[in-house]
């Protein structure tokens, strides 16, 4: 109705425009307005190029947006993680069980940690004010953060066991509107095409979520790691090179994912899901999303021994206040 509302006032600022030209011929055509409608909201903030190529491309890139201070805290904390000398409440370690016995625990044997919002120190990433400013043109003001991970992405090889195939990730969101949604992604390290940087498929936010599930090329998958079972091939993609600290927010629909990591080293990456505070959850049964609801509740009941658990409460437990005022979500 909001929407519905603008067009309408939008009209009738032109036809009011219209006829005092006639009533005045001597007043000069009104230059166009730029119109910012869908994806992102006004602000001071972002110049009016950043818009439009967010509104068009469907992610902006933001250089050296975190400081390497806060990069290496976050770096020591996920060492600590990985060596177990702390084990935060809720948060989900996805390792490379082959790897164990050879590495033990540690960052050579882990490839991600997800749900860290209970470690105070990974999540101090979603309440820093230079996130949060930007942020806040794509939410609003009452922020959530929704879905937290740091991605290490191991050493791979010609398997490709940690590839990421080209996903949206509103696939695995049970809440809209997608246009209040936003991820933060850092990189931690210099990410380019040799240690497996993000991938995105510019323009692909303007269309609908398409249906996932694991793709049957691949020889092994990791658990959740969901790809677009239509791909399309010919549409362009662009290899988001980025440098220590550098930021990139895009859009839940947009077309991404990540190669593998040809390099001997890691590259690690913080981000955080975001929502406006007053988005809303849905329900997802008999949806393309149904069979990652029943996926999911089945970890959690085992992870938690668990009788029965339902999606809306696992992302209660997940969600956060992070800026202004709780109101859905």
């Amino acid at each position: 109705m909001e929407r519905l509302g603008e067009r309408l006032g939008q009209r009738s600022a032109a036809r009011l425009d219209t006829v005092l030209r006639h009533l005045c011929p001597r007043l000069a055509p009104a230059a166009a307005p730029v119109s910012f409608v869908d994806y992102t909201l006004d602000n001071d903030l972002l110049t009016t190029e950043q818009r439009q190529f967010y509104e068009d491309n469907g992610y902006l890139l933001i250089k050296k947006l975190v400081s390497d201070e806060d990069i290496e805290r976050f770096r020591k904390e996920f060492m600590r993680i990985c060596k177990r000398e702390v084990n935060p409440a809720g948060v989900m370690i996805m390792k490379d069980e082959s790897l164990k016995s050879q590495f033990g625990q540690s960052e050579k044997v882990v490839n991600k940690v997800q749900d860290f919002q209970e470690d105070k120190e990974l999540f101090r990433y979603c309440t820093l004010p230079e996130v949060l400013k930007y942020v806040e043109c794509f939410t609003g003001p009452n922020i959530m953060a929704m879905h937290t991970m740091l991605i290490n992405k191991l050493p791979d090889s010609d398997k490709q066991t940690f590839v990421h195939p080209m996903h949206q990730d509103l696939h695995y969101f049970p809440f809209r509107p997608a246009s209040r949604i936003v991820c933060a992604w850092t990189a931690m390290e210099r990410a380019d095409q040799d240690n497996g940087c993000l991938v995105v498929q510019p323009g692909t936010h303007k269309t609908t979520l398409k249906p996932h599930g694991y793709p049957e090329s691949e020889g092994k998958s990791n658990k959740l790691f969901h790809g677009l079972l239509d791909e399309d091939k010919k549409t362009p993609k662009v290899h988001l090179v980025m440098e220590k600290g550098d930021t990139v927010f895009f859009h839940p629909l947009l077309f991404h994912g990540s190669g593998i990591n040809k390099t001997s080293g890691f590259r690690k990456s913080i981000s955080c899901h975001f929502a406006s505070s007053e988005c809303y959850y849905i329900d997802v049964k008999n949806t393309s999303q149904e069979h990652l609801e029943k996926e999911l509740e089945e970890m959690v009941r085992k992870k938690y021994n668990m009788i029965s658990v339902e999606l809306k409460d696992i992302w209660n437990f997940r969600a956060r206040l992070v800026q202004g005022q709780r109101i859905n979500l």
